[in-house]
């Protein structure tokens, strides 16, 4: 097993959204902050990264698994392990606990390492990770089958200043926002995620346009990111109703 770090935390209003659960595009900001504060307990911050390897973490996979989503002001406990690497990519989950210590959301994430000059995926050194007590394997098993959508619905957004985070790309939340947005307030307001796969395949340039496209069928949802003609993310949503 990985090395284990938790942290408490209690669900704010900003996060809460109109029924008063967990919003979950922002809350994979909070999730990568508590890996942040893991990664500096064991001397390996984002800022040891950079100046030591010049490089920076980027997220590549998540998987969700949604027993139920905390409530406004609800105490949970955010407990994540890095559970394994090979030379490209790194495994971590997140678990999120109520005050019970009842299982509410399992987060499966994977990690990639960018050469903040060139922009390019790097092999992870072996000293980088060492502290983490990880299992270096060869193979991860990550992801789902994203079929090619036909005739998606699609809605236009711009990219925002505000869009773009440290490392200088959208920020990985904004894509699950933009695929939840297209979906409409009133199916929104009466579905909640049971299960999510989103993949992050190429970065959205500062200042451009995207095209949110989705095609549902049911209590599922296709998405996809797109850019100057590629894509740039998809997702498979499970809904259930609330």
């Amino acid at each position: 097993m990985g090395h284990t770090y938790q942290e408490d935390y209690t669900i704010s209003f900003e996060l809460s959204d109109t029924n008063g659960n967990l919003k979950l595009p922002p809350f994979l900001s909070v999730l990568l902050e508590v890996s942040g504060h893991h990664s500096a307990q064991l001397g390996r911050s984002d800022v040891y990264v950079l100046e030591n390897y010049g490089y920076v973490w980027i997220v590549t996979d998540y998987e969700f698994d949604i027993v139920r989503l905390p409530k406004f002001s609800e105490k949970v406990v955010i407990r994540t392990e890095a559970i394994s690497y090979n030379k490209l990519i790194c495994h971590r989950r997140f678990e999120v606990l109520d005050d019970k210590e009842d299982l509410l959301i399992r987060v499966e994430s994977y990690f990639a390492l960018m050469d903040l000059e060139n922009r390019k995926i790097v092999v992870v050194p072996d000293d980088l990770l060492e502290p983490y007590q990880s299992e270096k394997v060869k193979k991860i098993a990550r992801g789902a089958k994203y079929p090619s959508l036909e005739e998606p619905e699609r809605s236009s957004y711009h990219v925002r200043y505000l869009d773009i985070d440290m490392n200088g790309h959208v920020n990985n939340s904004k894509y699950l926002d933009w695929m939840y947005d297209v979906l409409g307030y009133a199916f929104l307001k009466q579905h909640v995620p049971s299960h999510i796969h989103l993949k992050y395949s190429r970065e959205v340039s500062p200042g451009g346009d995207i095209s949110s496209e989705f095609v549902r069928d049911g209590l599922v949802s296709h998405h996809q990111i797109c850019s100057d003609g590629q894509i740039n993310a998809q997702a498979i949503i499970t809904w259930r109703k609330q």
